[in-house]
């Protein structure tokens, strides 16, 4: 039977005691109140899925059958951010809308309804938006939905450095950046970091040596100055100094590889320090341009406290509105195909390039990107292999 609509009043005060409800209960009551509210709003049931860490299936709350994301026609609305309504013969209809944080994917929610109309429409997008915040403000301390993300034991060393690992993907409304990395659960020493103010993005990508707990402390402490140095302000050449610094100190037999970089979102210039890592790529107009962001390297971070005080060399370059910026750790390209050769560069750069040409979000050309290096190497990955795009879209710009 039909449930009546609300009036527009009545359902702004359920909307008011759904929220304070939400954000102060745990999670495990959040489908006990999700299905009240829906009811009251004139939903019959809602399906909430949240996504794996790998981003191959989106597990539900309850417990239930697991969704395949490359696989699942609800899942269609996670890999695009956009809405999807089902019929099925005689039954309702079922509204699938993406689970978002920002600009990162958590999942998706089903709702099914017997008439979809503008105002339940609006109301389903707000109730995902609820679930949404209160889904991120839950989850650092909340290890039932930690738990819903995994699907095997995480090393310590993994646990380590994911603790510290930002959300997959921060935008605003002139620039993106959003990552990836494997082996998910065997994290050694890889690690990225991005941010938005208000004039900049600023992203790092960190490859520590080795692949064991020492890597990972390492990252970790590296990660701790980067964000240190650059919330107090620091311009690039200080933030890398910091992180010299704090590694002869505390770690003095370890450095990493990175690449600390910053995205003035106004002007579109791109400044960056190299520290012995591979040089980033320049995608514009679907195409690599060949070295054009390739500039001298310099030592890891770590080494140059015992090499002497040389400043680190900050480079620039001008973006072109739509250009893409491609970060990597050397785990990507060196990674072996199934014949036994690399995956390689340009099979790196071409899977991105076909993806972002076909209309496929940034995020989801990573996540399809990722799965092949995984797929090619019988998804044991010899090394770290980590991915960061950054992309500058002024407005007004195609």
């Amino acid at each position: 039977m039909a449930v009546e609509s609300v009036p527009a009043g009545d359902g702004e005060h359920l909307l008011q005691d759904f929220l304070t409800a939400v954000h102060t209960a745990p999670p495990s009551h959040f489908l006990a109140l999700v299905d009240r509210y829906a009811a009251q709003i004139g939903l019959r049931r809602v399906a909430l899925y949240l996504v794996d860490l790998q981003q191959r299936q989106l597990t539900p709350l309850d417990g239930g059958e697991r969704l395949l994301v490359d696989e699942s026609p609800a899942a269609w609305s996670y890999r695009t951010l956009g809405l999807r309504v089902e019929e099925s013969a005689g039954g309702p209809l079922t509204v699938w809308l993406p689970l978002v944080d920002g600009a990162d994917r958590l999942g998706v929610v089903g709702m099914h309804v017997d008439v979809l109309d503008s105002a339940l429409l609006r109301r389903c997008r707000t109730l995902v938006s609820v679930l949404s915040m209160a889904i991120t403000s839950q989850r650092a301390v909340s290890d039932h939905l930690v738990q819903r993300a995994r699907t095997d034991a995480m090393t310590l060393p993994a646990e380590l450095v994911r603790s510290l690992l930002p959300p997959r993907t921060v935008a605003s409304a002139q620039a993106v950046s959003t990552a990836v990395l494997e082996p998910a659960y065997e994290l050694g020493g890889d690690a990225f970091d991005h941010a938005l103010t208000e004039s900049a993005l600023h992203v790092v990508i960190l490859d520590a040596m080795g692949h064991n707990l020492a890597s990972g402390l390492t990252t970790s402490i590296a990660m701790a100055g980067c964000r240190s140095a650059r919330r107090m302000g620091a311009a690039l050449p200080d933030l890398v100094k910091t992180v010299d610094e704090v590694l002869a100190e505390w770690l003095p037999e370890q450095y990493c590889t990175g690449i600390a970089a910053r995205l003035d979102v106004t002007s579109g210039v791109l400044t960056w320090c190299n520290c012995g890592h591979p040089p980033p790529l320049l995608i514009r107009d679907h195409q690599v341009l060949e070295k054009a962001l390739e500039r001298p390297g310099e030592p890891p971070m770590g080494m140059p406290a015992a090499l002497g005080d040389a400043p680190r060399t900050v480079h620039r370059a001008a973006l072109e509105p739509g250009d893409r910026v491609l970060l990597y750790t050397d785990g990507v390209t060196e990674a072996r195909t199934a014949g036994g050769g690399r995956f390689g560069l340009a099979a790196f750069t071409d899977s991105i390039i076909r993806a972002t040409a076909a209309g496929e979000l940034a995020s989801e050309a990573l996540r399809q990107l990722i799965h092949a290096i995984l797929e090619s190497q019988d998804e044991r990955l010899s090394d770290d292999a980590t991915i960061l795009l950054l992309e500058w879209r002024p407005p007004g710009a195609r």
